[in-house]
């Protein structure tokens, strides 16, 4: 807590409780039995020793024990009468934040008033009653204690008196300090909580995305947060036990210490019991709850105060924050008028020596890549499987730390700057969709901090054709079950949520494999004409033609450029695309109605691109070229046809 804040808290309780003057007063009055009752507790007992039972009348002693028996009846009905007077000062102060938290929760749509009226004005209330009781407690305590031991003999004054102003001016000093590593530790273990709340229901997401390091690395990194505010506010608490032990028990060694000179010097020995009593009676306890009560409670209500106080602004303008890690992992803050998407920024990658391997021993998957992708640009990554496009995706999006050299994703110049509701971020769609229990709309709009108007989200459901299965639903307001959903439908729903983010880096990693071709087409040409950078790992050779750029990847080597570019540099794209031409003629797919077998490509799962436009039935989509017998079934080709026909 900073000294303005920490002042502004002070005064404005200090103006409370000038408002209730009147309460206070009462409230000093019934404590004033309290102060009869210490006073009497040390002194009766000393006056029952030295004037009774050490003078050989047993009659006057028991009659000092039972005055100060009295006392104690006469204090406790003041102390009935001190909870009356607390109750009259502490519910005004419930009350006013009570109607505070009201007031903001509905003028400016706070969020987080539920938690404000249930949990922190209860905390406050039940705190600030705790602090008066001690807090008057230790003052009329030490009042009535003191004025004991001067009346018993002013040189017990001397011993007492020093070592307990020292501990109370420890732990005064000691209260800022903790006050703002006790905010510290609370605002730690928000930010944790606020963490694990959205990790946890996001597991299986953050798996398939293989974000599995960078959460954890994440969330490690809050947890050693909240530890050093720990460690620092147990170091501090420290000086707490110091304090109680100077204050509260060193009197006691000190009394024993110097009885022989307190005796030699007129102190008589039911005065030093007395004194005993005083100390360990009346000071020692007040003075531990002081201590213990207003060290901890009352750093805790100062923390409270500070964020349900009037003057504090409402975050009326701070968007709730979106769920971390998730399979489209990156949302983008702000809200979209009514109708399709407004254009979004556009964001440029370049990656500089860029290295990674999945761990110290390993061969890197990628090894000194060099690639700048300007802004705007449609980007195909293609190659074998295993050769690492997913890596590089997850790299590209942050998922991933690069082993040497750097991934720089920058906005254009005239994006917005950094922290600006529009500033360009990343959106990773993988290639298992992740969709929640809920309604339609509720998983559209993940990624944006505000309901998404449902016009727009119609017009971007007919953009990437979810119009069937929103009609089949029964519109945005319909509940989902996943379960219900097939794998192209759950692509369908993640694919529409990543365009009404409006991320102007969108990354979607082999995220149209479970739609045809067709499907597939549609969605990759409303994520271009939406705008923005989008890079595409290509399922299908036809990705690859639809882009501004090709990215080939083929072991450690990488080729780029266009299309044509490519069909002339690339042997590996040629025969991805089904290229290949004898030597000396035209390359065959430059030739209307001729084709070639595809050339082997090294893939595990023997699985290879078309060779050509030629083949019967042929859509540019992934055929077997192994015996028949050996593959999977011909509706996994997503082409309608038998097997036989290819």
């Amino acid at each position: 807590m900073t000294p303005d804040r920490h002042n502004s808290v002070h005064r404005r309780g200090l103006r409370f409780l000038r408002a209730r003057r009147r309460v206070v007063g009462r409230l000093a009055a019934w404590s004033v039995l309290e102060t009869a009752q210490t006073f009497l507790t040390g002194y009766a007992l000393a006056r029952a020793l030295d004037a009774g039972f050490l003078a050989g009348r047993v009659d006057v002693g028991l009659g000092w024990l039972a005055a100060a028996a009295l006392a104690v009846a006469v204090g406790a009905y003041g102390t009935g009468r001190v909870y009356g007077a607390v109750a009259a000062l502490v519910e005004p102060l419930r009350d006013r934040l009570v109607r505070h938290v009201v007031e903001r929760g509905v003028r400016d749509a706070d969020r987080g008033a539920l938690s404000r009226l249930t949990q922190q004005v209860e905390i406050a209330r039940d705190t600030f009653a705790g602090l008066v009781m001690v807090s008057r407690s230790f003052v009329f305590t030490a009042a009535g204690a003191l004025i004991g031991l001067f009346s018993l003999a002013p040189p017990l004054l001397l011993v007492v008196v020093p070592p307990l102003a020292a501990g109370v001016a420890l732990f005064a000093l000691t209260l800022r300090p903790l006050t703002r590593r006790q905010e510290a530790f609370l605002v730690a273990d928000e930010e944790l909580a606020d963490r694990l709340g959205t990790v946890c229901p996001g597991l299986r997401d953050i798996t398939a995305a293989g974000a599995e390091e960078q959460v954890a690395a994440d969330a490690g990194a809050l947890i050693a947060a909240e530890q050093y505010a720990a460690r620092s506010l147990a170091r501090w608490g420290v000086l707490r036990v110091v304090a109680l032990a100077i204050g509260g028990q060193l009197p006691i060694v000190l009394l024993l210490a110097t009885a022989p000179w307190l005796l030699a010097h007129g102190v008589t020995p039911g005065a030093l019991v007395g004194a005993l009593a005083y100390v360990t009676q009346s000071l020692l306890p007040a003075l531990q709850n002081l201590i213990h009560g207003l060290g901890t409670s009352g750093s805790r209500l100062a923390v409270v105060l500070r964020r349900l106080a009037p003057d504090t602004p409402a975050p009326t303008d701070a968007p709730a924050p979106a769920p971390a890690a998730a399979p489209d992992t990156t949302s983008a803050p702000g809200s979209a008028p009514p109708g399709p998407p407004a254009a979004v920024s556009l964001s440029s990658i370049t990656l500089s020596s860029l290295s990674f391997a999945y761990g110290p021993a390993s061969e890197p998957v990628i090894d000194g890549l060099d690639l700048s992708v300007p802004h705007g640009t449609h980007l195909a990554i293609v190659g074998p499987s295993g050769i690492g496009k997913s890596t590089l995706t997850a790299l590209m999006a942050g998922l991933l730390a690069p082993t040497r050299g750097s991934v720089d994703v920058r906005p254009a110049p005239d994006s917005p700057a950094p922290g600006h509701p529009g500033h360009p971020i990343r959106v990773l769609i993988p290639q298992e969709a992740y969709v929640f229990t809920g309604t339609l709309a509720e998983n559209l709009g993940q990624l944006r901090p505000d309901p998404v108007p449902e016009r727009e989200l119609l017009a971007a459901a007919e953009a990437l054709g979810l119009g069937a299965l929103l009609d089949r639903l029964g519109g945005p307001t319909a509940e989902v079950d996943p379960g219900t959903l097939s794998s192209g439908e759950r692509q369908l729903v993640a694919l529409t949520r990543a365009y009404l983010a409006r991320a102007s880096l969108a990354l979607l990693d082999e995220a149209t494999c479970h739609l045809d071709p067709a499907a597939e087409e549609r969605v990759e040409r409303a994520f271009a004409r939406r705008g923005g950078t989008l890079v595409v790992v290509a399922h299908r050779i036809s990705s690859a033609l639809r882009a501004d750029r090709v990215l080939v990847m083929d072991g450690l080597r990488t080729t780029y450029g266009s299309h044509d570019d490519l069909l002339e540099r690339s042997p590996l794209y040629r025969d991805l695309v089904g290229a290949w031409s004898p030597a000396g003629g035209a390359p065959a797919a430059h030739r209307p109605g001729t084709s070639h077998p595809a050339l082997p490509l090294r893939d595990p799962d023997g699985v290879d691109a078309v060779a050509g436009a030629g083949l019967p039935r042929d859509r540019r989509h992934v055929v077997a070229y192994g015996p028949v017998g050996q593959m999977e079934a011909s509706g996994d080709l997503r082409d309608g046809g038998a097997l036989g026909g290819q």
